[in-house]
């Protein structure tokens, strides 16, 4: 079909900031097709959009059919490779062309990836923010807006080695929340990377009594040799981790640790079809996958995309009420469905997302607002420090 239809060559690719923190890219090519994309790390926004403007020189008349070859080109068509601004320009193109893909041939996303296998896909929600401490009033609200699955961080900084606190502190929330609740809310702890090992062995052992959907990120990237002790500190607790990793041989690696029960891959790190591969390759290990999107439109349009047609993607992190839209750290405040002509297929129905019938992505980006907002925000570094003035984790 490709062939007959002929060849849609790519003209430009721009990249909008917009309120809260997102990083929106435009895909157009030669034919006035128009695919939406999205990258991340927004605390490093001008080199993002350098490395979005950087690949579009490089792409421009190229096949925009032709993914596969223009995601490894990015990726791997370089002395220099791999970390995450490089990973999520090329991410956000690669949504974009998959957007192009989509439309062009009338379908969603998913029947390309093998169809679905399901026909929503549960989500959860954020409570607490990144101070947490009024967890139970939040997830009060959530429940009352159909989620039975929330996500708080654990604590604020801890040290290396604490006054322990934080870890009462963290408990007692955790409590509360079973208290309030019970068994019927699943809860789902973020250490975020910023508990270091003794801390997070201690902090994991208290955790373990009250039956946690997952502790996510016990311990920063590069540390996963250490995953194996911290999971047998808390036997009865799985470990979630993966959002920082960019392709499937970093995952590869965490799986061959035998001490994560579930993956958490960014689409706009991996990309799209390196998320799907990478779900493949966790049902291998008997691994489920709960994909991080604490992000923007596009980035849970693609991710959703991937979870309706992977059977191993276990429920999906949205963005809707986090503190970050609120117009937390002076940033304007802003949600997803701003930026959508019709917020319906990424609007949650009892805590799950449906099947969105539409061609691409499943959604329509309402360009003008976009350009509207566009340039709006400036996020600048957290810059969390200890009493002595020592950097802290965020």
């Amino acid at each position: 079909m490709s062939s007959r239809l002929g060849a849609q060559r790519i003209r430009d690719i721009s990249t909008f900031l917009v309120p809260p923190r997102w990083i929106l890219v435009r895909v157009a090519t030669e034919d006035e097709a128009v695919g939406w994309g999205e990258a991340i790390v927004p605390k490093r926004a001008r080199a993002v959009s350098g490395a979005v403007a950087d690949l579009a020189a490089n792409f421009a008349g190229a096949d925009a059919g032709r993914i596969e070859d223009l995601w490894q080109r990015a990726r791997r068509d370089g002395f220099f490779r791999g970390g995450p601004v490089l990973a999520t320009a090329a991410a956000a193109i690669e949504h974009a062309l998959w957007d192009i893909k989509g439309r062009r041939h009338g379908l969603p996303v998913h029947e390309f990836l093998g169809g679905p296998v399901r026909e929503m896909v549960p989500l959860y929600a954020w409570i607490g923010g990144d101070l947490p401490h009024d967890v139970v009033a939040d997830a009060r609200a959530r429940i009352e807006q159909g989620f039975s699955a929330v996500k708080m961080n654990a604590t604020g900084k801890l040290d290396y080695i604490g006054d322990h606190q934080g870890i009462d502190e963290a408990v007692g929330r955790v409590a509360a929340l079973r208290d309030a609740f019970g068994a019927s809310l699943r809860i789902a702890v973020d250490f975020h990377g910023r508990v270091h090992r003794a801390m997070a062995r201690s902090l994991l052992a208290e955790l373990d009594q009250f039956g946690l959907m997952w502790v996510e990120e016990p311990l920063g990237p590069g540390y996963e040799d250490a995953l194996p002790g911290l999971s047998r500190a808390a036997p009865r607790t799985p470990i979630a981790t993966g959002e920082r990793l960019v392709s499937r041989w970093e995952f590869k690696r965490l799986l061959e640790t035998r001490a994560v029960d579930i993956l958490q891959p960014d689409v706009s790190l991996t990309g799209l079809f390196e998320l799907e591969k990478i779900c493949r390759m966790a049902e291998a290990y008997d691994v489920g996958v709960a994909p991080h999107c604490p992000n923007g439109p596009v980035s849970l349009a693609a991710s959703l995309q991937v979870g309706l047609c992977a059977g191993n993607v276990v429920i999906q992190e949205q963005s809707l009420g986090l503190h970050y839209n609120r117009g937390y750290a002076g940033l304007p405040p802003a949600e997803m469905h701003d930026y959508l002509r019709d917020p319906a297929p990424l609007t949650p129905r009892q805590g799950s997302l449906a099947r969105p019938a539409g061609p691409g992505l499943g959604i329509d980006i309402d360009e003008e607002v976009v350009r509207e907002r566009h340039g709006q925000w400036a996020l600048r570094d957290p810059n969390w420090r200890h009493p002595d003035g020592r950097l802290a984790e965020w």
